[in-house]
Protein backbone atom coordinates (compact mmCIF):
# COMPACT_ATOMS: atom_id res chain seq x y z
CA UNK A 1 0.00 0.00 0.00
CA UNK A 2 1.35 3.45 -0.95
CA UNK A 3 2.00 5.88 1.88
CA UNK A 4 0.75 9.35 1.01
CA UNK A 5 1.84 12.47 2.90
CA UNK A 6 -0.61 15.01 4.26
CA UNK A 7 0.24 17.24 1.31
CA UNK A 8 -0.48 14.34 -1.08
CA UNK A 9 -3.83 13.68 0.58
CA UNK A 10 -4.76 17.35 0.24
CA UNK A 11 -4.03 17.17 -3.51
CA UNK A 12 -5.96 13.91 -3.86
CA UNK A 13 -9.03 15.31 -2.12
CA UNK A 14 -8.87 18.52 -4.19
CA UNK A 15 -9.14 16.35 -7.31
CA UNK A 16 -12.28 14.73 -5.94
CA UNK A 17 -10.61 11.39 -5.23
CA UNK A 18 -10.45 9.42 -2.01
CA UNK A 19 -7.24 8.04 -0.59
CA UNK A 20 -8.62 4.56 -1.35
CA UNK A 21 -9.03 5.59 -5.02
CA UNK A 22 -5.42 6.77 -5.13
CA UNK A 23 -4.14 3.61 -3.45
CA UNK A 24 -6.02 1.45 -5.95
CA UNK A 25 -4.49 3.39 -8.84
CA UNK A 26 -0.99 2.78 -7.53
CA UNK A 27 -1.84 -0.92 -7.04
CA UNK A 28 -3.05 -1.08 -10.65
CA UNK A 29 0.28 0.33 -11.85
CA UNK A 30 2.11 -2.40 -9.97
CA UNK A 31 -0.21 -5.26 -10.93
CA UNK A 32 -1.27 -4.18 -14.42
CA UNK A 33 -4.67 -4.98 -15.91
CA UNK A 34 -5.86 -8.45 -16.91
CA UNK A 35 -6.32 -9.25 -20.57
CA UNK A 36 -9.82 -9.74 -21.91
CA UNK A 37 -10.93 -13.38 -21.89
CA UNK A 38 -11.80 -13.59 -25.58
CA UNK A 39 -13.88 -16.60 -26.61
CA UNK A 40 -14.21 -15.79 -30.33
CA UNK A 41 -14.57 -12.89 -32.73
CA UNK A 42 -18.15 -11.74 -33.17
CA UNK A 43 -19.39 -12.73 -36.61
CA UNK A 44 -22.49 -12.49 -38.73
CA UNK A 45 -24.98 -14.85 -37.09
CA UNK A 46 -23.01 -14.90 -33.84
CA UNK A 47 -23.09 -11.42 -32.39
CA UNK A 48 -23.34 -9.36 -35.60
CA UNK A 49 -26.64 -8.60 -37.33
CA UNK A 50 -26.97 -7.89 -41.03
CA UNK A 51 -30.05 -5.90 -42.00
CA UNK A 52 -31.67 -6.54 -45.35
CA UNK A 53 -33.39 -3.64 -47.10
CA UNK A 54 -36.80 -4.37 -45.58
CA UNK A 55 -35.42 -4.70 -42.03
CA UNK A 56 -33.38 -1.54 -42.41
CA UNK A 57 -36.36 0.49 -43.61
CA UNK A 58 -38.58 -0.94 -40.86
CA UNK A 59 -36.00 -0.07 -38.19
CA UNK A 60 -35.61 3.47 -39.54
CA UNK A 61 -39.39 3.94 -39.53
CA UNK A 62 -39.54 2.64 -35.96
CA UNK A 63 -36.99 5.23 -34.87
CA UNK A 64 -38.67 8.08 -36.74
CA UNK A 65 -41.93 7.33 -34.93
CA UNK A 66 -40.14 7.01 -31.58
CA UNK A 67 -38.22 10.29 -31.73
CA UNK A 68 -41.42 12.29 -32.23
CA UNK A 69 -42.27 11.68 -28.58
CA UNK A 70 -38.82 11.29 -27.04
CA UNK A 71 -35.64 13.23 -26.35
CA UNK A 72 -32.62 12.50 -28.53
CA UNK A 73 -29.06 13.72 -27.88
CA UNK A 74 -25.98 13.47 -30.09
CA UNK A 75 -22.85 13.14 -27.92
CA UNK A 76 -19.55 14.12 -29.56
CA UNK A 77 -16.21 13.69 -27.73
CA UNK A 78 -14.22 16.69 -29.02
CA UNK A 79 -11.74 17.54 -26.29
CA UNK A 80 -8.58 16.05 -27.74
CA UNK A 81 -6.01 18.21 -29.56
CA UNK A 82 -5.19 17.34 -33.17
CA UNK A 83 -1.54 16.63 -32.36
CA UNK A 84 -1.62 13.12 -33.85
CA UNK A 85 -3.38 14.40 -36.96
CA UNK A 86 -0.31 16.54 -37.71
CA UNK A 87 2.36 14.21 -36.30
CA UNK A 88 3.99 13.66 -39.70
CA UNK A 89 4.12 17.40 -40.31
CA UNK A 90 5.84 18.01 -36.97
CA UNK A 91 8.37 15.29 -37.80
CA UNK A 92 9.21 17.07 -41.06
CA UNK A 93 9.72 20.39 -39.25
CA UNK A 94 12.23 18.78 -36.89
CA UNK A 95 14.10 16.75 -39.51
CA UNK A 96 13.43 18.37 -42.93
CA UNK A 97 12.89 14.84 -44.28
CA UNK A 98 9.73 14.76 -46.37
CA UNK A 99 7.70 11.73 -45.31
CA UNK A 100 4.85 10.46 -47.55
CA UNK A 101 2.18 12.45 -45.68
CA UNK A 102 4.10 15.72 -46.07
CA UNK A 103 4.66 14.99 -49.75
CA UNK A 104 0.95 14.39 -50.23
CA UNK A 105 0.01 17.56 -48.37
CA UNK A 106 2.39 19.74 -50.38
CA UNK A 107 1.33 18.24 -53.72
CA UNK A 108 -2.36 18.79 -52.95
CA UNK A 109 -2.25 21.89 -50.78
CA UNK A 110 -4.94 23.74 -52.76
CA UNK A 111 -7.44 20.91 -52.20
CA UNK A 112 -7.61 21.46 -48.43
CA UNK A 113 -10.57 23.40 -47.06
CA UNK A 114 -8.21 25.51 -44.94
CA UNK A 115 -6.12 26.62 -47.95
CA UNK A 116 -7.80 30.02 -48.30
CA UNK A 117 -6.96 30.78 -44.67
CA UNK A 118 -3.47 29.37 -45.07
CA UNK A 119 -2.61 31.68 -47.99
CA UNK A 120 -2.80 34.69 -45.66
CA UNK A 121 0.32 33.44 -43.88
CA UNK A 122 2.39 32.60 -46.97
CA UNK A 123 4.63 34.78 -49.08
CA UNK A 124 5.01 34.14 -52.84
CA UNK A 125 8.40 32.57 -52.10
CA UNK A 126 7.18 30.29 -49.28
CA UNK A 127 9.18 27.08 -48.96
CA UNK A 128 7.87 23.65 -48.04
CA UNK A 129 9.05 24.32 -44.49
CA UNK A 130 7.17 27.64 -44.45
CA UNK A 131 3.95 26.00 -45.62
CA UNK A 132 4.05 23.20 -43.06
CA UNK A 133 5.00 25.59 -40.26
CA UNK A 134 2.08 27.86 -41.21
CA UNK A 135 -0.35 24.94 -40.99
CA UNK A 136 0.80 23.71 -37.60
CA UNK A 137 2.33 26.69 -35.80
CA UNK A 138 1.19 29.66 -33.77
CA UNK A 139 2.40 32.08 -36.45
CA UNK A 140 -0.08 30.53 -38.87
CA UNK A 141 -3.26 28.46 -38.52
CA UNK A 142 -1.94 26.88 -35.30
CA UNK A 143 -3.73 23.65 -36.22
CA UNK A 144 -1.15 21.57 -34.39
CA UNK A 145 -2.52 22.97 -31.14
CA UNK A 146 -6.22 23.03 -32.06
CA UNK A 147 -8.89 20.43 -31.36
CA UNK A 148 -10.13 18.66 -34.48
CA UNK A 149 -13.57 20.19 -34.09
CA UNK A 150 -12.21 23.66 -34.93
CA UNK A 151 -10.27 22.58 -38.03
CA UNK A 152 -11.78 23.32 -41.42
CA UNK A 153 -12.48 19.91 -42.93
CA UNK A 154 -14.65 20.53 -45.99
CA UNK A 155 -14.97 23.03 -48.82
CA UNK A 156 -18.45 24.02 -50.00
CA UNK A 157 -19.87 26.62 -52.32
CA UNK A 158 -20.80 28.61 -49.23
CA UNK A 159 -17.32 28.42 -47.71
CA UNK A 160 -15.30 26.00 -45.61
CA UNK A 161 -16.83 24.00 -42.76
CA UNK A 162 -15.22 22.82 -39.57
CA UNK A 163 -15.73 19.30 -38.25
CA UNK A 164 -17.94 20.68 -35.46
CA UNK A 165 -20.12 22.50 -38.01
CA UNK A 166 -20.62 19.29 -39.95
CA UNK A 167 -21.89 17.60 -36.79
CA UNK A 168 -24.53 20.32 -36.48
CA UNK A 169 -25.72 19.60 -40.01
CA UNK A 170 -25.59 15.84 -39.55
CA UNK A 171 -27.53 16.06 -36.29
CA UNK A 172 -30.34 17.95 -38.00
CA UNK A 173 -30.89 14.97 -40.28
CA UNK A 174 -31.31 12.21 -37.70
CA UNK A 175 -31.15 13.55 -34.12
CA UNK A 176 -34.22 15.79 -34.01
CA UNK A 177 -36.39 15.27 -30.90
CA UNK A 178 -40.16 15.49 -30.78
CA UNK A 179 -40.04 19.20 -29.95
CA UNK A 180 -38.11 19.85 -33.21
CA UNK A 181 -34.88 20.47 -31.29
CA UNK A 182 -31.47 19.13 -32.23
CA UNK A 183 -29.59 18.53 -28.99
CA UNK A 184 -25.85 18.08 -29.39
CA UNK A 185 -23.40 17.78 -26.52
CA UNK A 186 -19.68 18.29 -27.11
CA UNK A 187 -17.01 17.43 -24.57
CA UNK A 188 -14.28 20.06 -24.88
CA UNK A 189 -11.05 21.03 -23.16
CA UNK A 190 -11.15 24.14 -20.93
CA UNK A 191 -8.65 26.07 -23.03
CA UNK A 192 -10.73 25.68 -26.20
CA UNK A 193 -14.22 26.10 -24.79
CA UNK A 194 -14.51 29.80 -25.67
CA UNK A 195 -13.50 29.08 -29.28
CA UNK A 196 -16.24 26.46 -29.58
CA UNK A 197 -18.75 28.86 -28.03
CA UNK A 198 -17.80 31.53 -30.57
CA UNK A 199 -18.13 29.07 -33.46
CA UNK A 200 -21.58 27.87 -32.39
CA UNK A 201 -22.78 31.44 -31.83
CA UNK A 202 -21.89 32.14 -35.47
CA UNK A 203 -23.54 28.99 -36.85
CA UNK A 204 -26.67 28.17 -34.86
CA UNK A 205 -29.07 30.70 -36.39
CA UNK A 206 -27.91 29.90 -39.92
CA UNK A 207 -28.26 26.13 -39.45
CA UNK A 208 -31.58 26.44 -37.62
CA UNK A 209 -33.04 28.39 -40.55
CA UNK A 210 -31.51 26.09 -43.11
CA UNK A 211 -32.82 22.86 -41.60
CA UNK A 212 -36.01 24.23 -40.01
CA UNK A 213 -35.05 23.11 -36.50
CA UNK A 214 -34.03 24.54 -33.15
CA UNK A 215 -30.61 23.83 -31.65
CA UNK A 216 -29.65 23.14 -28.06
CA UNK A 217 -25.84 22.97 -28.02
CA UNK A 218 -24.22 22.12 -24.69
CA UNK A 219 -20.65 21.46 -23.64
CA UNK A 220 -18.82 19.88 -20.74
CA UNK A 221 -15.23 19.23 -19.75
CA UNK A 222 -13.62 16.08 -18.48
CA UNK A 223 -14.03 16.03 -14.71
CA UNK A 224 -10.96 16.43 -12.52
CA UNK A 225 -12.15 13.60 -10.28
CA UNK A 226 -11.57 11.19 -13.17
CA UNK A 227 -7.85 12.09 -13.45
CA UNK A 228 -5.30 9.47 -12.51
CA UNK A 229 -2.02 9.83 -10.63
CA UNK A 230 1.11 9.40 -12.72
CA UNK A 231 3.65 6.82 -11.57
CA UNK A 232 7.43 6.74 -11.71
CA UNK A 233 9.05 3.80 -13.54
CA UNK A 234 9.26 1.93 -10.21
CA UNK A 235 5.46 2.32 -9.74
CA UNK A 236 5.77 4.82 -6.90
CA UNK A 237 3.96 8.17 -7.30
CA UNK A 238 5.65 10.42 -9.86
CA UNK A 239 6.53 13.79 -8.38
CA UNK A 240 7.11 17.15 -10.05
CA UNK A 241 10.13 19.31 -9.26
CA UNK A 242 8.40 20.76 -6.18
CA UNK A 243 7.45 17.32 -4.87
CA UNK A 244 3.78 17.47 -5.86
CA UNK A 245 1.83 14.56 -7.29
CA UNK A 246 1.14 14.72 -11.02
CA UNK A 247 -2.44 14.11 -12.16
CA UNK A 248 -3.23 13.31 -15.79
CA UNK A 249 -6.50 12.98 -17.75
CA UNK A 250 -7.56 9.32 -17.70
CA UNK A 251 -8.48 8.98 -21.39
CA UNK A 252 -11.88 8.99 -23.11
CA UNK A 253 -13.23 6.38 -20.71
CA UNK A 254 -13.54 9.16 -18.13
CA UNK A 255 -16.27 10.66 -20.33
CA UNK A 256 -18.72 8.07 -19.00
CA UNK A 257 -19.25 10.62 -16.21
CA UNK A 258 -20.18 13.28 -18.79
CA UNK A 259 -22.41 10.85 -20.63
CA UNK A 260 -24.08 9.95 -17.35
CA UNK A 261 -25.13 13.58 -16.90
CA UNK A 262 -27.01 13.70 -20.22
CA UNK A 263 -30.79 13.70 -19.80
CA UNK A 264 -32.13 11.85 -22.83
CA UNK A 265 -33.98 8.75 -23.94
CA UNK A 266 -31.52 7.86 -26.69
CA UNK A 267 -27.94 9.10 -27.07
CA UNK A 268 -25.89 8.82 -30.26
CA UNK A 269 -22.12 8.69 -29.71
CA UNK A 270 -19.76 9.56 -32.55
CA UNK A 271 -16.17 10.81 -32.69
CA UNK A 272 -15.55 14.39 -33.80
CA UNK A 273 -13.32 13.42 -36.75
CA UNK A 274 -15.66 10.79 -38.22
CA UNK A 275 -17.80 13.19 -40.22
CA UNK A 276 -18.02 13.43 -44.00
CA UNK A 277 -18.95 16.22 -46.38
CA UNK A 278 -22.68 16.84 -46.69
CA UNK A 279 -23.03 15.42 -50.19
CA UNK A 280 -21.54 12.13 -48.99
CA UNK A 281 -23.62 11.45 -45.88
CA UNK A 282 -26.81 9.82 -47.19
CA UNK A 283 -25.67 6.38 -46.00
CA UNK A 284 -24.71 7.81 -42.61
CA UNK A 285 -28.17 9.28 -42.09
CA UNK A 286 -29.95 6.12 -43.24
CA UNK A 287 -27.94 3.79 -41.04
CA UNK A 288 -28.01 6.07 -37.99
CA UNK A 289 -31.81 5.90 -38.17
CA UNK A 290 -31.67 2.13 -38.66
CA UNK A 291 -29.30 1.54 -35.73
CA UNK A 292 -31.53 3.62 -33.48
CA UNK A 293 -34.58 1.73 -34.72
CA UNK A 294 -32.99 -1.61 -33.85
CA UNK A 295 -32.28 -0.22 -30.39
CA UNK A 296 -35.90 0.90 -29.94
CA UNK A 297 -37.16 -2.50 -31.08
CA UNK A 298 -34.86 -4.36 -28.69
CA UNK A 299 -35.63 -2.04 -25.79
CA UNK A 300 -39.38 -2.56 -26.31
CA UNK A 301 -38.82 -6.32 -26.17
CA UNK A 302 -36.75 -6.00 -23.00
CA UNK A 303 -39.41 -3.88 -21.29
CA UNK A 304 -42.12 -6.32 -22.32
CA UNK A 305 -40.21 -9.26 -20.85
CA UNK A 306 -39.43 -7.40 -17.64
CA UNK A 307 -43.11 -6.52 -17.20
CA UNK A 308 -44.07 -10.20 -17.55
CA UNK A 309 -41.18 -11.76 -15.66
CA UNK A 310 -42.75 -12.04 -12.20
CA UNK A 311 -45.67 -14.07 -13.51
CA UNK A 312 -43.87 -15.87 -16.32
CA UNK A 313 -44.75 -19.49 -16.98
CA UNK A 314 -42.28 -22.05 -18.30
CA UNK A 315 -43.00 -21.19 -21.96
CA UNK A 316 -42.44 -17.47 -21.35
CA UNK A 317 -39.20 -18.10 -19.47
CA UNK A 318 -38.00 -20.24 -22.35
CA UNK A 319 -38.84 -17.43 -24.78
CA UNK A 320 -36.95 -14.89 -22.68
CA UNK A 321 -33.91 -17.14 -22.39
CA UNK A 322 -33.91 -17.59 -26.17
CA UNK A 323 -34.02 -13.79 -26.58
CA UNK A 324 -31.11 -13.34 -24.19
CA UNK A 325 -29.07 -16.02 -25.94
CA UNK A 326 -29.90 -15.29 -29.58
CA UNK A 327 -30.59 -11.53 -29.66
CA UNK A 328 -28.51 -10.17 -26.79
CA UNK A 329 -25.99 -13.00 -27.29
CA UNK A 330 -25.42 -13.30 -23.53
CA UNK A 331 -24.67 -16.88 -22.60
CA UNK A 332 -23.84 -18.77 -19.42
CA UNK A 333 -22.87 -22.25 -18.40
CA UNK A 334 -26.52 -23.13 -17.74
CA UNK A 335 -30.02 -21.69 -18.09
CA UNK A 336 -30.52 -18.39 -16.35
CA UNK A 337 -32.81 -18.24 -13.33
CA UNK A 338 -35.28 -15.37 -12.83
CA UNK A 339 -32.82 -13.27 -10.81
CA UNK A 340 -30.16 -13.60 -13.52
CA UNK A 341 -32.69 -12.80 -16.23
CA UNK A 342 -33.71 -9.64 -14.40
CA UNK A 343 -30.09 -8.59 -13.95
CA UNK A 344 -29.32 -9.06 -17.66
CA UNK A 345 -32.43 -7.29 -18.94
CA UNK A 346 -32.42 -4.42 -16.46
CA UNK A 347 -29.34 -2.53 -17.63
CA UNK A 348 -28.35 -0.01 -20.35
CA UNK A 349 -28.45 -1.21 -23.94
CA UNK A 350 -26.48 -0.07 -26.95
CA UNK A 351 -26.41 -0.86 -30.64
CA UNK A 352 -22.99 -0.52 -32.26
CA UNK A 353 -22.37 -0.17 -35.96
CA UNK A 354 -19.46 -2.31 -37.18
CA UNK A 355 -17.82 -2.33 -40.60
CA UNK A 356 -16.05 -5.11 -42.40
CA UNK A 357 -12.41 -5.29 -41.39
CA UNK A 358 -10.08 -3.60 -43.87
CA UNK A 359 -7.10 -3.31 -41.55
CA UNK A 360 -8.08 0.09 -40.13
CA UNK A 361 -7.13 0.71 -36.47
CA UNK A 362 -9.83 0.51 -33.84
CA UNK A 363 -11.57 -1.79 -31.43
CA UNK A 364 -13.11 -5.00 -32.66
CA UNK A 365 -16.33 -6.84 -31.82
CA UNK A 366 -15.63 -10.01 -29.82
CA UNK A 367 -17.43 -12.50 -27.63
CA UNK A 368 -15.82 -12.10 -24.20
CA UNK A 369 -16.15 -14.10 -21.00
CA UNK A 370 -16.52 -11.84 -17.95
CA UNK A 371 -15.54 -12.41 -14.33
CA UNK A 372 -19.14 -13.54 -13.69
CA UNK A 373 -18.69 -16.39 -16.17
CA UNK A 374 -21.11 -14.90 -18.71
CA UNK A 375 -20.08 -14.56 -22.34
CA UNK A 376 -21.31 -11.40 -24.05
CA UNK A 377 -20.54 -9.13 -27.03
CA UNK A 378 -17.84 -6.57 -26.23
CA UNK A 379 -15.73 -4.01 -28.06
CA UNK A 380 -12.10 -4.91 -27.38
CA UNK A 381 -8.97 -2.89 -28.17
CA UNK A 382 -5.78 -4.63 -29.29
CA UNK A 383 -4.06 -3.62 -26.02
CA UNK A 384 -6.61 -5.74 -24.12
CA UNK A 385 -5.72 -8.92 -26.02
CA UNK A 386 -3.08 -11.29 -24.68
CA UNK A 387 -0.27 -12.24 -27.09
CA UNK A 388 -1.46 -15.84 -26.97
CA UNK A 389 -4.90 -14.74 -28.20
CA UNK A 390 -3.70 -12.63 -31.12
CA UNK A 391 -4.67 -15.44 -33.46
CA UNK A 392 -8.31 -14.95 -32.45
CA UNK A 393 -7.92 -11.23 -33.03
CA UNK A 394 -6.61 -11.91 -36.54
CA UNK A 395 -9.78 -13.82 -37.33
CA UNK A 396 -12.04 -10.83 -36.68
CA UNK A 397 -14.21 -10.03 -39.71
CA UNK A 398 -15.31 -6.57 -38.48
CA UNK A 399 -14.13 -3.63 -36.42
CA UNK A 400 -15.89 -0.91 -34.45
CA UNK A 401 -15.69 2.66 -35.78
CA UNK A 402 -17.25 4.19 -32.63
CA UNK A 403 -20.77 4.32 -34.02
CA UNK A 404 -22.99 3.88 -30.97
CA UNK A 405 -26.65 4.43 -30.11
CA UNK A 406 -27.45 4.13 -26.41
CA UNK A 407 -30.69 3.55 -24.47
CA UNK A 408 -30.11 4.78 -20.94
CA UNK A 409 -33.52 4.60 -19.19
CA UNK A 410 -35.07 1.68 -17.35
CA UNK A 411 -38.60 0.32 -17.67
CA UNK A 412 -39.88 3.03 -15.28
CA UNK A 413 -38.37 5.82 -17.36
CA UNK A 414 -35.61 6.54 -14.84
CA UNK A 415 -32.03 7.09 -15.94
CA UNK A 416 -29.60 4.27 -15.26
CA UNK A 417 -26.54 5.29 -13.25
CA UNK A 418 -24.01 4.47 -15.95
CA UNK A 419 -21.11 4.45 -13.50
CA UNK A 420 -22.47 1.20 -12.05
CA UNK A 421 -21.89 -0.71 -15.31
CA UNK A 422 -18.14 -0.15 -15.66
CA UNK A 423 -15.59 -2.97 -15.58
CA UNK A 424 -13.02 -1.38 -13.27
CA UNK A 425 -10.56 -4.17 -14.06
CA UNK A 426 -9.90 -2.80 -17.54
CA UNK A 427 -7.43 -0.08 -18.37
CA UNK A 428 -4.22 0.74 -20.17
CA UNK A 429 -0.78 1.82 -18.96
CA UNK A 430 1.56 3.72 -21.27
CA UNK A 431 5.06 5.17 -21.02
CA UNK A 432 5.22 8.98 -21.12
CA UNK A 433 7.53 11.73 -19.88
CA UNK A 434 7.33 15.06 -18.05
CA UNK A 435 10.12 17.64 -18.43
CA UNK A 436 12.43 14.89 -19.61
CA UNK A 437 11.62 12.52 -16.75
CA UNK A 438 10.02 9.16 -17.63
CA UNK A 439 6.68 8.30 -16.11
CA UNK A 440 3.87 5.78 -16.42
CA UNK A 441 0.38 7.03 -17.30
CA UNK A 442 -2.89 5.21 -16.73
CA UNK A 443 -6.01 5.37 -18.86
CA UNK A 444 -9.12 4.08 -17.17
CA UNK A 445 -11.69 1.82 -18.87
CA UNK A 446 -12.37 3.13 -22.36
CA UNK A 447 -15.73 4.75 -23.07
CA UNK A 448 -16.95 2.10 -25.51
CA UNK A 449 -15.18 -0.94 -24.03
CA UNK A 450 -14.52 -1.10 -20.28
CA UNK A 451 -16.81 1.77 -19.32
CA UNK A 452 -19.73 0.04 -21.08
CA UNK A 453 -18.66 -3.54 -20.41
CA UNK A 454 -21.77 -4.42 -18.42
CA UNK A 455 -24.27 -3.03 -20.92
CA UNK A 456 -26.29 -5.15 -23.32
CA UNK A 457 -24.62 -4.84 -26.72
CA UNK A 458 -25.84 -5.59 -30.23
CA UNK A 459 -23.54 -5.26 -33.23
CA UNK A 460 -25.07 -4.30 -36.59
CA UNK A 461 -23.10 -4.26 -39.83
CA UNK A 462 -22.95 -0.85 -41.53
CA UNK A 463 -21.34 0.03 -44.89
CA UNK A 464 -17.83 1.54 -45.01
CA UNK A 465 -19.33 4.72 -46.48
CA UNK A 466 -20.50 5.57 -42.94
CA UNK A 467 -16.90 5.57 -41.69
CA UNK A 468 -14.61 8.40 -42.80
CA UNK A 469 -12.31 9.31 -39.89
CA UNK A 470 -9.52 11.86 -40.18
CA UNK A 471 -6.62 10.36 -38.27
CA UNK A 472 -3.88 12.12 -40.30
CA UNK A 473 -4.24 15.37 -42.22
CA UNK A 474 -3.92 13.67 -45.62
CA UNK A 475 -7.16 11.77 -44.89
CA UNK A 476 -8.92 15.03 -45.79
CA UNK A 477 -7.99 14.34 -49.42
CA UNK A 478 -10.21 11.22 -49.54
CA UNK A 479 -13.53 11.36 -51.41
CA UNK A 480 -15.77 11.69 -48.31
CA UNK A 481 -14.02 14.96 -47.46
CA UNK A 482 -13.73 16.49 -50.92
CA UNK A 483 -16.32 18.52 -52.87
CA UNK A 484 -18.80 16.62 -55.03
Amino acid sequence: MTSFSERDIEQIVQHGLSVADAEKQMADFAQGFPYADIVAPASVGCGIVQLDDAARRAAADTYDAYRRTHTIVKFVPASGAATRMFKDLFEFLSSDDKNPVVEKVLQNIERFAFYEDLKKFLSPSATAHDIIAAITGANGLNYGNCPKGLIKFHSTGAGARTAAAEHLGEGAEYAVSGDNTVRIHFTVSPEHRSAFEKLFAQLVDEYAARFGVKYDITMSEQMAKTDTIAAAPDNTPFRTDDGSLLFRPAGHGALIENLNDIDADIIFVKNIDNVCAEHFRADTIEYKRALAGVLVQVQAKIFDYLSRLDNADAATLHEIREFISNTLCVRGASDFDVAQIRMILNRPTRVCGVVQNTGAPGGGPFMVRGADGLTSPQIVESSQIAPAARGIMGGASHFNPVDLVCAVRNINGDKFDLTKYIDENTGFISEKSKNGHPLRAMERPGLWNGAMANWNTIFVEVPPTTFSPVKVVSDLLAAPHQPA
